[in-house]
Formats: structure tokens, C-alpha cells, sequence
């Protein structure tokens, strides 16, 4: 693998704040390497600061998982990275400091996926697409993103977003609950690191964590108990 080629996520801190990035140069495809890297340091942040801020390049988020993998033939290895990005969704969603993020541009498929599982996500502004396109690609939508999505998205869109594979713009994909802000792409990062700040200052973290489990622990531990069954949806046929 090439310099170039491989994923990079670094992470700084502003105050009380985690600041991590990820920019592979590319489309910030959820390969094995960035989801590694990722988890690892959203589980160093969580340590060692009130609140997290995770953000893609300028115009990516993230355009879902590596196609080459899951597309390339090995079930085993397509498993292994669906299984890899669950788990990583369920640690945002889980996270014991709340977690912001900063959608940069599109956010596409397990991209947006991501968006369900924070506390607060800023958008930018402009010609970007959020959504699902998994039906519209020849995968089935995990049984994880379902529950995810059920828990975030208006009535209204879940249907045509999960089952239709209707892609929204940035001002749609706050309508259906992906966003919860849009703002210039310029100042997705700023916006979302003084959102960040200000959950730092606000929210105790023992009452937080409490809180957390007692509003996400159940639905938690259903959606990985079914990750198994999820782990399964490579044996469907197109």
C-alpha cells in the first residue's frame, strides 16, 4: 500500500474537546485500516476530554464502506468490515461523552449510517448527498442501520430513505433527521467544534453516562445481539 493510499485520522484537541479527522485524500471510504483508526481514537478522546468533535475532509464525510471489499468476492472479509462498521456506529451511539460530528460534504451509505448514531451532527451546505443507496446498489440495509435510523429519522423519510434508497440534499437530510444543522462548508468544523464546547460545559458526565443507558442501553443491546443475523445479509442474492 502506498503512502498516499493509506487512511489517516489525527486527532487535536480545543479546550475541553476532541477534534478527529478523518481525510484518506480521497472519498473516506470505511476500509479496515480507517475504521481501526477511527474507533481507537474515539476511544481515546472519550478519555480524555467532555465532548467529541469527528469530521471528514472538505466535501467527504464519508462515501460508506470500501466497495472493493464488500464487492470483491470474499463474503468473509465483507462480513468482517460490516461487522467492523456496526460495531463502530454502536460505539458513537454509545459513547460515554457526546459526540458531534461534522458532516463535510456527502455522506453516503454506512456515511450516513454514522449520522444516526451521534448526538448532534452540522452539515455543509452545498451540492452533497446523504443517504442510503444500498437497495439502489445491490446490498440489503443491516439490520443495526434500521434500528439506528428508526430511532433518528422522521416517520415521513424512513421509508423512502431506507427502502426506496431516496438520496436527500444537505436541507432535506435535516428535514429527515441525518442533520440537524446546515451551514456554510466552510464552517461545518468551527460550528461543530462550538456545539461541542458548549455540551462540554453543559452536561455532567456522570449524569450523561447514566442518561445514555438509560435512553439508548436497550436498543443497544438489541441491535448487537442481531448483528449476527446482519453478518448473514451477504448470503442474499441481487
Amino acid at each position: 500500500m502506498s503512502a498516499s493510499s493509506i487512511p489517516v485520522v489525527t486527532t487535536t484537541f480545543e479546550g475541553d474537546v476532541a477534534v478527529i479527522t478523518a481525510d484518506d485524500g480521497k472519498a473516506n471510504a470505511l476500509s479496515f485500516a480507517l475504521l481501526e483508526q477511527l474507533s481507537a481514537a474515539l476511544e481515546g478522546a472519550s478519555g480524555e476530554s467532555k465532548a467529541c468533535v469527528l469530521a471528514g475532509r472538505e466535501g467527504r464525510f464519508s462515501a460508506g464502506f470500501d466497495l472493493s471489499v464488500m464487492t470483491g468476492g470474499d463474503i468473509g472479509d465483507a462480513r468482517r468490515l460490516l461487522g467492523a462498521g456496526a460495531e463502530l456506529a454502536l460505539q458513537i451511539f454509545m459513547s460515554p461523552v457526546p459526540v458531534v460530528l461534522g458532516v463535510t460534504g456527502h455522506a453516503l451509505a454506512m456515511g450516513a449510517i454514522l449520522t444516526t448514531a451521534a448526538d448532534y451532527r452540522v452539515g455543509a451546505d452545498g451540492p452533497f448527498k446523504i443517504g442510503l443507496n444500498e437497495v439502489a446498489i445491490g446490498m440489503p440495509v443491516p439490520g443495526f442501520a434500521v434500528g439506528l435510523c428508526r430511532d433518528r429519522l422522521s416517520s415521513h423519510w424512513f421509508n423512502r430513505c431506507l427502502q426506496t434508497a431516496e438520496i436527500c440534499s444537505p436541507a432535506q437530510a435535516a428535514e429527515a433527521g441525518f442533520l440537524d444543522e446546515v451551514v456554510a462548508a466552510d464552517r461545518v468544523l468551527a460550528r461543530a467544534v462550538e456545539v461541542a464546547t458548549d455540551l462540554a460545559a453543559r452536561v455532567q458526565p456522570g449524569p450523561f453516562r447514566a442518561t445514555r443507558r438509560n435512553l439508548r442501553g436497550a436498543l443497544n443491546d438489541e441491535l448487537s445481539d442481531g448483528l449476527r443475523a446482519d453478518l448473514s445479509l451477504f448470503d442474499v442474492e441481487a
